[in-house]
């Protein structure tokens, strides 16, 4: 099981200024991959200025924190097929390693007692178990039920994690220490979930949907639908703040899967306490805000731009939007260092 977490704020560990020290030597970096000029460029945040690019594998989706800190992992899925790849990138000197063959690495994540990578293999409805080192396969586990198997959030305790299927409109609830599927959910209403999310208080998992432009609120113990809050157009990615009151909410300005530029996408700022959204943040001239994730002091949030090929630095006292182009569809950046004693994996699920 995961080291102990503070039941009454599990994100207590990633406020600003608490690094591990296998994090805190790391360069202050911005990693952006671009789905389909297949790349990673590289920001510098303190100039918002792109500092470096470099070819990945093809289909570059996520850059995920190992459970370490260690190693960045490029997810290059190659749309599931088995030339996928997953590229190490060193965030202590920000380069690249040699890429490891893995098949279909829509996603990863990783164990909470970071025994095992979890590759999401989004095509294939499964999960495979691999060592979160050498990515060597371990044992794979079927979730039949799942069609587009992609983001997901794990318990409090360890014990379980909740995983959304894209394309069915299903959630899947998976048993950490048993290895199998507990069950699934049918949401609502929507039927296009993205990213998941927990309460400070590990009770509530909040569901990002893409047609229904809301979040779900879901029961994770019982396993039940609790509740729905409106956001925007094309609800999609999750990000606590750093203080872990408050959840940012990525609009991406489309119910559509290839959007088009310049949509009315926005951020919504939803109150963990009230389960109210409290501010919405437009994209001024339109835009795609996508996945992301929060810099290291919670002043910024930064999103991929997916059909405007730019990222977003938004400032979360204000609101205020910063945009730097980058490749083409840019998807999961993360922002390193990040607090936190270990990852859970996707762009920095960290605890």
């Amino acid at each position: 099981m995961p080291a102990i977490v503070d039941s009454a704020n599990l994100y207590g560990e990633t406020a600003a200024g608490k690094f591990s020290p296998a994090a805190a030597g790391a360069l202050p970096r911005v990693y952006v991959p671009n789905v389909k000029s297949n790349d990673v460029y590289v920001i510098d945040p303190a100039t918002n200025k792109v500092v470096d690019r470099f070819k990945v594998g093809t289909n570059p989706q996520h850059v995920v924190p190992s459970w370490d800190l260690k190693t960045l992992w490029v997810a290059n899925n190659a749309e599931g097929t088995t030339k996928g790849t997953l590229t190490p990138l060193d965030p202590m000197t920000g380069k690249a390693g040699k890429p490891i063959a893995v098949d279909d690495p829509y996603n990863m994540y990783f164990s909470p007692d970071g025994k095992h990578a979890i590759v999401v293999a989004e095509a294939r409805k499964r999960l495979d178990f691999r060592d979160p080192h050498t990515m060597a396969m371990e044992f794979s586990l079927q979730v039949p039920q799942c069609a587009g198997i992609n983001h997901a959030d794990f318990a409090i305790d360890g014990r379980y994690a909740i995983f959304t299927c894209e394309f069915g409109g299903y959630l899947a609830k998976i048993d950490m220490v048993e290895r199998k599927v507990i069950g699934y959910l049918k949401l609502s209403k929507g039927g296009m979930p993205q990213d998941i999310r927990v309460s400070p208080d590990g009770k509530v998992y909040y569901v990002a949907d893409m047609m229904a432009d809301g979040v779900f609120m879901i029961d994770g113990d019982a396993f039940r639908e609790i509740g729905y809050i409106p956001t925007g157009v094309g609800t999609h990615g999750l990000y606590p703040s750093r203080d872990g009151t408050k959840l940012y909410i990525s609009n991406r300005g489309s119910n559509k899967i290839h959007g088009t530029k310049g949509g009315p996408g926005s951020v919504s700022v939803l109150d963990f306490a009230t389960r109210k959204v409290v501010a919405t943040w437009p994209i001024s001239g339109g835009g795609s805000p996508d996945m992301g994730n929060v810099s290291a002091d919670g002043s910024r949030l930064w999103l991929s731009g997916r059909y405007d090929d730019v990222v977003y630095s938004i400032d979360t006292s204000s609101g205020e939007v910063t945009k730097i182009p980058v490749g083409t569809q840019p998807h999961g950046l993360t922002v390193w260092p990040q607090p936190g004693r270990y990852s859970l994996g996707h762009t920095g699920n960290m605890r």
